[in-house]
């Protein structure tokens, strides 16, 4: 139920900000609105006031806005009709429903960044190689701790966020990193891995910032107590294998239950080894101690936020139409794409987590569909924008008949799209992806 209502929520929310726009927009040119939905049919609720019928339909999928004369045979001349409009004022009424969509995104962004967070440390660092996993993409690239990532794909990437991010969608390609040893860049080919992150696959090459997990707490009489650990060491290895995140620290805690293992530390920035022996808990094994991440703390001003906002924003996007490009070019694939399944799974999973996480979610999502609606595909605002501006440069309105083949173009390519990313969320459901041999 918490999954359906924060679906529900995060969709509905959406679609009325980006249809509220086309409404604004209509109804401050002078266009008449015959009808404002939010949902699609069978329509549960209605109310008329003056001109324009309010509803809410019972599928919480999307909406629409209905103006007068928006179709040729519905014309018939008014000046409050659509198409009686002139073709700068028919564009602000269809770009203003993408523009508050970003709008959104933005102002969503800013207050999320404004409430502060704990970051990891190394997230806004160049991408100096700390370690690299054995058997991993880097490793057979001769990729080693101490190197620097500068490039990824031609696409430079000054810090571990931007790394990050490009190589997560770009699972099984082939990729090009520039790498710098010593002073001196080179060129290095290598195909990204894939590493599963939830339900979700995403590129990896295999490659850690040199951070390691601290020890906030130690619990009295516990083993961590009695072999002599200390809170804010940073444990740096066990048994002489490197650990970066919590994750594996806990993990290799938890694998060897009631066997010794050593710890090794930096204490006051001092190396120290200690042997201890994990107590057995059920059936792993327990130390009794804090584990936390390195991380700092940001806590911009509202302007601070803002200017965040905006340039986290320009960086989505920018990664939102490489990933639009890749898939024309092949070199994304379409296993990165999410759909409404997803969609309603993860909007169930930031609930759970709290409001900032839901917000987050719902601005990115914002972002995505406004950046796509302006697409040039037709049946999307970018399509109807697009053969408004060709016919503005034919100097004459296209035929009925030619703006249908066009619109049908885009109906079938929309098809191919929510086909793929309903499979894809179907593969992502594991009792369903057990029925699918093929995978």
């Amino acid at each position: 139920m918490t999954t359906f209502l924060s679906f529900a929520f995060v969709l509905g929310v959406l679609v009325f900000v980006h249809e509220l726009g086309h409404f604004l927009a209509a109804k401050r040119i002078g266009i008449k609105v015959l009808k404002f939905q939010l949902g699609f049919n069978p329509t549960i609720l209605s109310v008329k006031r003056g001109d324009t019928e309010y509803s809410i339909g019972a599928l919480p999928l999307g909406g629409y806005v209905k103006m007068a004369g928006e179709n040729p045979d519905e014309g018939t001349g008014n000046p409050e009709e659509f198409l009686s409009r002139t073709k700068w004022e028919r564009f602000q009424v269809l770009f203003m429903g993408p523009f508050m969509n970003l709008a959104l995104a933005f102002i969503l962004t800013a207050v999320v960044l404004y409430q502060g967070a704990q970051v990891p440390v190394f997230e806004d660092q160049p991408v100096v190689v700390g370690a690299v996993e054995e058997n991993s993409a880097a490793a057979r690239a001769d990729i080693r701790p101490g190197d620097r990532i500068v490039s990824v794909a031609d696409t430079r990437v000054p810090t571990w966020e931007q790394f990050f991010l490009i190589t997560a969608s770009r699972p099984e390609r082939d990729t090009t990193f520039g790498v710098v040893r010593d002073g001196v860049e080179r060129t290095v080919e290598l195909k990204i891995g894939t590493t599963k992150q939830g339900r979700y696959e995403i590129g990896d090459i295999g490659v850690l910032p040199d951070v390691h997990p601290h020890v906030p707490s130690v619990n009295p009489g516990e083993p961590a107590d009695k072999a002599g650990v200390k809170p804010g060491d940073v444990i740096t290895a066990v048994n002489g294998t490197r650990v970066t995140f919590r994750g594996e620290l806990r993990e290799a805690i938890a694998s060897h239950p009631e066997q010794p293992i050593t710890l090794s530390l930096l204490r006051d920035g001092q190396p120290l080894d200690l042997q201890v022996t994990p107590e057995k808990r059920g059936e792993t094994g327990w130390l009794g101690i804090g584990l936390a991440d390195a991380t700092k703390s940001i806590k911009p001003g509202f302007v601070e936020a803002l200017r965040l906002s905006g340039e986290k924003n320009v960086q989505y996007a920018g990664l939102i139409f490489q990933t639009v490009w890749g898939l024309i070019t092949r070199e994304t694939s379409p296993k990165q794409l999410m759909g409404p399944v997803a969609i309603a799974q993860l909007s169930g999973e930031s609930a759970q987590l709290g409001w900032i996480a839901l917000i987050s979610l719902m601005a990115s999502i914002s972002l995505n569909l406004g950046l796509l609606n302006l697409l040039p595909i037709p049946v999307l605002d970018g399509g109807h924008i697009l053969i408004m501006a060709l016919e503005g440069v034919a100097r004459r309105d296209f035929s009925m008949r030619v703006k249908e083949k066009m619109l049908m173009v885009g109906f079938v390519i929309l098809m191919m799209l929510m086909v793929t990313v309903i499979y894809n969320d179907l593969t992502r459901i594991s009792w369903i992806e057990r029925l699918m041999p093929w995978r």
